[in-house]
């Protein structure tokens, strides 16, 4: 249960039906002794120009089977590229038990494995690896880059901070709900309180008396699944959250230390879009730090798109359930696609 109280962003991940083909190939590699099953598409009858990894946000996935983010490999595969994609530890056809509290640090490690067995079989495409990732992989790919040292470029979508971004979530879509102002700002107190108790050692009683308002809003219980936070399961996850560490200055849980000096390390070409409805991450605070750090070395353009939402499709509220509620359909934002393609020509 509690890992859902401080959660990453985790972000509504769909399909987007397509009716053109591109070429498919089951591709497998190994990591800490699991098998994790992936999809490498390519062009038709011309080599890639190179090979662009997709790096998923928060949560399970069943990326192969149902072919996610469909639209954005056939417009790279168009663009000359070969690309692969593949589901987490205990998710698709993947190997073990999924682990939703899998470190950052753990997940680069995973890119890295991938990458390293395409180089072994030397696939097509792979002396030139590229990261395309969205919102938690806006942590994961800057790890790569700094670790691996031979990834060429970084297209971020929805990037996040070196923060906990939950706050800002909660924040933004209880306005959506409709409550005031007062209310809102009461509630996510509450939920910051939360966070401070189970970082100190405090009491689960302490804990569930000083965030009864915010279990028992409508918004807050849909989001965790409407699962009932037991003793048990608070101290199991306060042992492990007690090892992180809070920011002094808002209170809030860092996910890589000093990161903004790992992205001033990158000097590879980098790519940023943002929807700038996204009612998940603080895209704004993401794109005052990639001008801070990345601008320094780095190649950087930064694209933002209006009535867009964290997952880059048109949307009026950027809610977190405004798609599921309302029946919307999903319709990439004017010009998502077709950028990407264009800086690609760009830094080639």
């Amino acid at each position: 249960m509690m890992k859902f109280l401080f959660i990453s962003t985790f972000i509504l991940l769909i399909s987007v039906t397509c009716n053109a083909q591109i070429n498919k190939e089951v591709f497998e590699f190994e990591f800490e002794g699991v098998t994790l099953n992936g999809v490498l598409n390519t062009p038709q009858e011309r080599e890639p120009k190179g090979i662009i990894l997709i790096v998923h946000g928060s949560g399970k996935t069943n990326a192969v089977e149902d072919e996610w983010y469909y639209d954005v490999r056939e417009q790279f595969v168009k663009s000359g590229y070969a690309v692969y994609m593949w589901d987490k530890i205990g998710c698709g056809k993947s190997g073990g038990t999924f682990d939703y509290n899998q470190s950052v640090q753990n997940s680069a490690d995973e890119v890295i494995a991938a990458i390293n067995k395409i180089k072994k079989m030397n696939k097509p495409g792979s002396d030139k690896i590229g990261l395309w990732g969205i919102s938690r992989a806006g942590w994961i790919n800057p790890l790569v880059i700094n670790k691996y040292r031979d990834i060429e470029f970084w297209i971020s979508v929805s990037g996040v901070d070196g923060k906990e971004n939950f706050k800002y979530l909660l924040k933004q879509n209880l306005r959506i709900e409709g409550l005031s102002e007062d209310s809102v700002k009461f509630l996510v107190s509450e939920w910051q309180k939360g966070v401070h108790i189970t970082h100190t050692g405090g009491s689960f009683e302490e804990y569930v008396s000083a965030t009864k308002n915010l279990e028992g809003n409508s918004f807050y219980k849909r989001f965790i699944n409407n699962r009932k936070l037991t003793k048990k399961g608070y101290y199991a996850y306060q042992k492990e959250f007690m090892k992180s560490e809070l920011d002094p200055e808002t209170g809030l849980p860092i996910y890589i230390q000093n990161f903004d000096q790992l992205l001033s390390r990158i000097n590879v070409p980098v790519l940023a879009l943002f929807g700038e409805r996204d009612m998940n991450v603080d895209w704004r605070k993401t794109l005052t730090l990639y001008k801070k750090t990345l601008g320094e070395n780095t190649d950087l353009t930064i694209k933002t798109f209006p009535n867009c939402n964290h997952n880059l499709f048109k949307s009026n509220t950027g809610g977190f359930y405004e798609f599921e509620d309302n029946e919307m359909s999903w319709i990439r934002c004017d010009g998502f696609l077709e950028s990407m393609n264009d800086w690609l020509s760009e830094i080639e």
